[in-house]
C-alpha cells in the first residue's frame, strides 16, 4: 500500500483527501491543516492521524507520496523536504508566487529522482485526450481562450500579493490547456484592470485581462481572463487550415469543411489525476503523469510573465 499524507483539508485538498481514501493502493496515513477541528475532522472521518504542522507530520509519518493543497503563499519549503526525505509529490496550482523558488524547487525535485505531479487536473479529461490525439499532426495557426467567472469570496483570494491575481490562481488552468495543446509561449503582452468590482472588500487584483502570445511554432493566441460575470464560462478554440477544435468547458468539437463532431466528458478528471500518480508510483513510470510539477512551473512562468507585462507596459519574452 502506497502511505499518504495531504496538508491542506479544506477546498481542494477535501477533493483529493477523498480521492486517496477510494484508491484501492493508497493507505491514507495522515492529514494536516493549520484548522486544527477541521484537520481531525477529516481524519477521523477517514481513520487518519492528523497533524497541524506539516514539518512534523513528514518527520513522524513514513509517507511515500505527499499531497499539497494549500494557497501559493504559505507553502513555504515543503516540497525540498518532502522531495529530500524521497517522498512523491503532487502540489495544487499554482505552485508559488515567485518564479526563482519555485524554480529552485524544480531543481530539488528533479535531483532527488521522486515523481512529482501538478493540480493541472483538467489534462486528465477524456475531452482534452480526444483534442491532443487529433492536433498531434496539424498546424495551429490562432488560439482564442477565456475563463471567464465570478468573484471567489475566498479572502486571500483578493490580494495579489497572496494570490497572484485570478490568472495565477485560477485562469491559469486555461492557460496551461493553451501550452498541453498548441505548444510553449515564447512571447506575451498583457493589460490588466480593476474596472468594475471595486466594492469588493479588500480586492486589489485586476478584475479583467487581456493577453496577446505567440507560441514555439509561430501560432498566434488570445486570452481573456475575469470574474464580472454572474456565471462561469471556459474554454477554448484552436483553427488551422480548415479545421477547428473547440474545448467548451469539458465538452469537445472537432469541425472541418464536411462534419462537426460533438464529445461530452464521461470522466472525474480530479479522481483520474490521482490514478494516474498512484500508478505512476506503483509501477515508476512518471509518463502516467500527465501534469508533472515541471510543466505546473512553465505555466506559473506564463502567468508570473502576463503579470509582469501588465504592470510595465511591455511585452515580456519567456525562457525555453
Amino acid at each position: 500500500m502506497i502511505k499518504a499524507g495531504v496538508i491542506g483539508a479544506g477546498g481542494m485538498g477535501a477533493v483529493h483527501i477523498k480521492n486517496l481514501h477510494q484508491n484501492e493502493h493508497v493507505q491514507l496515513a495522515a492529514i494536516c491543516d493549520t484548522n486544527e477541528a477541521l484537520a481531525k475532522q477529516q481524519a477521523e472521518l477517514y481513520g487518519s492521524a492528523y497533524y497541524t504542522d506539516g514539518s512534523t507530520m513528514l518527520e513522524q509519518e513514513p509517507l511515500d507520496v505527499l499531497y499539497v493543497c494549500i494557497p501559493p503563499f504559505c507553502h513555504g519549503d515543503i516540497e525540498e523536504q518532502a522531495a529530500t526525505k524521497g517522498i512523491h509529490l503532487m502540489v495544487e496550482k499554482p505552485l508559488g508566487l515567485d518564479v526563482e523558488s519555485v524554480r529552485h524547487k524544480v531543481k530539488v525535485i528533479n535531483e532527488s529522482g521522486i515523481i512529482a505531479a501538478s493540480g493541472y487536473c483538467l489534462r486528465y479529461l477524456d475531452t482534452v485526450a480526444i483534442a491532443k490525439d487529433f492536433l498531434k499532426d496539424k498546424k495551429i495557426g490562432m488560439v482564442r481562450a477565456h475563463y471567464i467567472t465570478t468573484p471567489v469570496p475566498t479572502p486571500w483570494w483578493r490580494k495579489k500579493e497572496l494570490s497572484g491575481g485570478q490568472l495565477v490562481e485560477q485562469s491559469t488552468h486555461t492557460m496551461d490547456l493553451v501550452r498541453y495543446l498548441c505548444g510553449d509561449i515564447t512571447r506575451l503582452y498583457a493589460d490588466m484592470s480593476l474596472l468594475l468590482m471595486q466594492d469588493i472588500p479588500d480586492l486589489d487584483i485586476p478584475d479583467v485581462g487581456a493577453i496577446q502570445f505567440v507560441l514555439d511554432s509561430g501560432a498566434v493566441g488570445h486570452m481573456q481572463t475575469g470574474f464580472i460575470q454572474f456565471d462561469h464560462r471556459s474554454g477554448i478554440e484552436i483553427m488551422g487550415r480548415d479545421f477547428r477544435v473547440v474545448l467548451d468547458g469539458t465538452t469537445l468539437s472537432i469541425a472541418d469543411k464536411e462534419k462537426e463532431v460533438v464529445y461530452r466528458s464521461k470522466t472525474d478528471f480530479y479522481k483520474d489525476l490521482t490514478t494516474a500518480l498512484i500508478d505512476a508510483i506503483r509501477n515508476q513510470d512518471p509518463s502516467l503523469v500527465l501534469a508533472s510539477y515541471e510543466d505546473g512551473f512553465k505555466t506559473l512562468e506564463v502567468t508570473l510573465a502576463a503579470n509582469e507585462s501588465a504592470e510595465t507596459g511591455k511585452p515580456v519574452l519567456i525562457q525555453q
